[in-house]
């Protein structure tokens, strides 16, 4: 697992994480990786997030995971920039994930946020990832 993709690993640990049907997974700390965390946290896909300190100095948090009779809440979390290959798009190019069902990520000069509030705020950004 190459850590040149810190958010992509937390992707996958969420992943990995709901394949094994875990209530919590646990990623090193970031300020991307908890402003993404805000966005599905805030767009209900998942219930939440702890910050724990660790020795390193680098903190961690732990994430709780959400199931609806079982099955994970997220379908699919695709990392759709990439450290090799970024994705920028302009407010009007920011795609709908899911006719509207699922959520692009977003990091803009305003924030971290999701499609629709990107498209309200009228900016555009990196597309971080999507969620369905």
């Amino acid at each position: 697992m190459s850590m040149n993709d810190p958010l992509g690993d937390m992707l996958t640990r969420i992943r990995n994480a709901q394949m094994r049907g875990k209530s919590t997974v646990t990623s090193p700390a970031s300020t991307l990786r908890a402003r993404v965390l805000d966005v599905l946290a805030s767009e209900g896909y998942i219930r939440g997030y702890e910050r724990a300190d660790t020795t390193n100095g680098q903190g961690e948090f732990t994430i709780s995971l959400k199931y609806f009779e079982g099955t994970p809440v997220i379908r699919e979390l695709k990392r759709v920039s990439k450290p090799g290959r970024r994705v920028y798009m302009g407010v009007k190019e920011i795609p709908t994930v899911r006719n509207g069902l699922g959520v692009s990520i977003v990091s803009t000069p305003k924030g971290v946020m999701s499609d629709a509030n990107a498209r309200a705020a009228n900016v555009g950004g990196e597309v971080l990832c999507t969620v369905f």
